[in-house]
């Protein structure tokens, strides 16, 4: 029996990181999580969401892969989608400036949440590079293992799909590159959305309008971008 048949996740991407679950780091990384919530400290996002990314974006459905770092840390936030908040949560600064974008790039009126499980259900990948964190403390499991996990999901994601848009927003997203074929792949990059870095090209770079020409260009269908209301 493989440590993978104990995990919900979407069929095609089971069948494709099946073998991952059985590799020490992973054993390891799942020792480490559970110890950490036997000792009274509070892990996000909750156990049910921590693959959300994936179990939302089934692997066949994939059309583009937006990298983020790891998962908001305070409580009620993360619900395992980079950038995205939970419903009622306010809208986190680095949302705020990606909704600019987007109002500049393609007019769409400005979302008055911040949560962006309908984009994860048109083919958005929203994946975190770590997949959980500790309250309070921004990076806490960036070397427990994840990054091997989610280097392989972007490999995947690289791999088995024809044509894909990569959104590598920031030096962490950029350091991926070399996990993606960019022969046949349209990697868009540009700084972070962060309210540090975003007057400096993250505002102004037209990354949603030129990911939908590309998926247009292949018949792959373009993302609606705007957000139903809460």
């Amino acid at each position: 029996m493989s440590a993978a048949d104990n995990v919900k996740l979407e069929a095609g991407w089971k069948a494709a990181l099946h073998d991952e679950f059985d590799k020490p780091y992973m054993r390891e990384l799942s020792d480490f999580l559970r110890a950490e919530k036997a000792a009274g400290k509070a892990i996000y996002p909750p156990g049910a969401l921590i693959f959300n990314a994936l179990n939302s974006t089934p692997l066949a459905a994939v059309k583009v892969v937006v990298i983020g770092q790891d998962p908001y840390h305070g409580e009620g936030q993360a619900h395992g989608l980079c950038f995205s908040v939970q419903p009622g949560v306010k809208t986190p600064p680095s949302l705020v400036n990606i909704y600019k974008e987007l109002k500049r790039d393609l007019n769409i009126d400005i979302a008055s949440h911040g949560n962006l499980q309908h984009w994860a259900e048109q083919g958005v990948l929203l994946l975190n590079t770590s997949l959980t964190v500790e309250h309070g403390i921004a990076a806490s499991h960036a070397k427990i293992g994840w990054q091997s996990f989610t280097d392989k999901v972007i490999e995947v994601a690289s791999q088995q799909q024809a044509r894909l848009v990569f959104l590598l927003w920031g030096a962490h997203a950029q350091s991926k590159e070399k996990l993606i074929d960019v022969s046949k792949h349209l990697v868009l990059k540009s700084v972070h959305p962060s309210p540090l870095s975003a007057h400096r090209g993250f505002i102004g770079n037209g990354h949603f309008s030129r990911c939908n020409k590309f998926l247009q260009q292949h018949a792959l269908g373009s993302i609606d971008w705007r957000l139903p209301e809460a």
